[in-house]
């Protein structure tokens, strides 16, 4: 149990994943591309600690710029319900809170759905997928297969959002995340974060590809912390106006 040996085992997880998810990365690159390409959006949504990976797709330096974040938060933040519904922490699990964001964010039909879980069986994560479906959008889905066929469904429907997604990209986490067991039971440090991030990144890259090899220049956002990159950011920003949030955070 050191930091050696967390280092050691997640970067043999994350060399397993960069090999295994090859052919996944390159089909949801192409979900994204195509996104791009039809002036989508893509429109990215997590809870918990997934929302670190929503963060790493929406609205960063280097990433593109038709994305936009979807977060629980949106029922005050633009849908006018009182600050202390946040305070419940199974609000995740409360039915048609999925049905109540995707109403906020006003989707287009070429928009593109990356809903992220590590467990993948969540309500509001369920929901969301299938409501994407239902409506006719791609679903791409971050999760970890080893959780996921480990648990029991949760949502109605007994579906889990691996059996929703269009493509799956498999984080590779254990079951219960943690990696590094702990002597009489019970693990340690987190893993999904850093396998996910990896996921996320190799999409985009092969995404930007596909676009340069089409001819077409991938719209990427600059630093806002070198001259210029706001500004070139704003200009970026008109062609999806109204479509993508970018709100303090």
């Amino acid at each position: 149990m050191s930091a050696q040996g967390f280092a050691r085992e997640s970067l043999a997880v994350l060399q397993h994943v960069i090999e295994s998810a090859r052919d996944d990365v390159a089909a949801a690159a192409d979900l994204v591309a195509e996104c791009v390409r039809a002036e989508g959006v893509v429109q990215a949504f997590g809870t918990g600690h997934s929302q670190a990976l929503v963060l790493e797709l929406a609205g960063r330096a280097g990433g593109l710029v038709p994305t936009n974040r979807l977060s629980i938060a949106d029922l005050v933040l633009y849908g006018g319900e009182d600050p202390a519904v946040l305070d419940d922490p199974l609000l995740e699990r409360r039915a048609g809170v999925a049905a109540r964001l995707y109403e906020l964010a006003a989707p287009n039909p070429q928009d593109l759905f990356v809903v992220i879980s590590n467990s993948g069986v969540n309500n509001v994560i369920v929901e969301m997928a299938l409501h994407a479906r239902e409506h006719g959008h791609r679903v791409l889905a971050v999760t970890s297969l080893a959780h996921t066929r480990a648990v029991p469904a949760a949502h109605p429907s007994g579906r889990k959002l691996a059996d929703i997604a269009d493509v799956v990209l498999d984080n590779a986490a254990p079951r219960g995340d943690s990696l590094l067991e702990l002597p009489g039971g019970g693990s340690v440090c987190a893993l999904s974060t850093l396998t996910g991030v990896m996921l996320v990144q190799m999409t985009v890259a092969e995404a930007a590809g596909r676009l340069l090899a089409a001819g077409e220049r991938p719209p990427v956002y600059v630093s806002a912390n070198v001259p210029g990159g706001f500004e070139g950011n704003l200009e970026l920003e008109k062609k999806y106006a109204g479509r993508i949030r970018r709100t303090a955070s």
